[in-house]
């Protein structure tokens, strides 16, 4: 129970890695909210975890809107009394566009849910570890945060963003009792790919040779053990940095 009693908060909890996560934090004894823009999916996500003995509630909350991240935290302290966990998972594709074919909407939209929002929730939530010393902030980044070309240009930026501001907030804060670390998944097994509606075909050419090098296909599972570990004490001396989670596809 390496997180008894432990608040966490979890974006994109109702499916993929989110809801790995989400389960594997109850079952280590966390108290978990599963946040997701589908209603029906978090609900599904907590009665999983209510029948296995574990403790959550689900928060519709749409990451690229302020006032929907505001509640979210908000709701979690006022349920559970504080946070101690927060997990930014909440992500989406973009359509292996390069710069050129790069539409302002889509840039802006894809940057809104992959990496303001893990702004907007990481400076909701300092203030509560900052009272107390003591806080962990998980962000899921992804190979394509450390690498150039495994999706588009907009979905490359935004994650080497997200990598860039873990890197900052861990040190900044880490004679605070706080940390803050990454994940950067490869090729994993989760339906954020229903976030892609019309594959660039210049893109994925000059992506698909990379693409055929990687070793295999994790699991959701995968990444929350990586979650897990962070999450805990185990991980006391671990801040500021990337844990890279793809079978060795980065290192060819």
């Amino acid at each position: 129970m390496r997180l008894q009693d432990k608040v966490a908060v979890i974006t994109g909890a109702a499916s993929g890695m989110g809801k790995a996560i989400a389960n594997v934090y109850a079952k280590e004894g966390a108290k978990v909210v599963v946040s997701d823009i589908n209603a029906e999916a978090a609900n599904q996500t907590v009665d999983v975890i209510k029948s296995a003995g574990g403790e959550a509630i689900a928060v519709v909350a749409n990451v690229a809107k302020e006032e929907d991240i505001q509640n979210l935290i908000d709701t979690a302290v006022n349920s559970y009394g504080t946070l101690d966990i927060l997990v930014n998972n909440a992500g989406i594709m973009d359509n292996f566009e390069a710069a050129a074919d790069i539409q302002d909407e889509s840039w802006e939209k894809i940057f809104a849910i992959n990496t303001t929002s893990v702004m907007r929730a990481t400076r909701k939530a300092l203030p509560i570890f900052l009272e107390k010393q003591k806080g962990v902030i998980i962000n899921i980044a992804s190979a394509g945060g450390l690498q150039g070309a495994r999706a588009g240009a907009t979905y490359t930026a935004s994650k080497h963003a997200v990598v860039g501001f873990t890197k900052n907030t861990g040190f900044m804060y880490a004679q605070k009792g706080i940390r803050c670390n990454a994940i950067a998944p490869g090729a994993v097994e989760t339906n954020i790919g229903t976030s892609m509606t019309n594959i660039n075909e210049f893109g994925i050419g000059r992506t698909q040779p990379g693409l055929a090098i990687n070793p295999r296909t994790g699991k959701p599972e995968d990444i929350a053990n990586i979650a897990l570990f962070l999450a805990s004490d185990e991980a006391d001396f671990v801040n500021g940095t990337v844990i890279t989670a793809d079978a060795g596809w980065t290192a060819y």
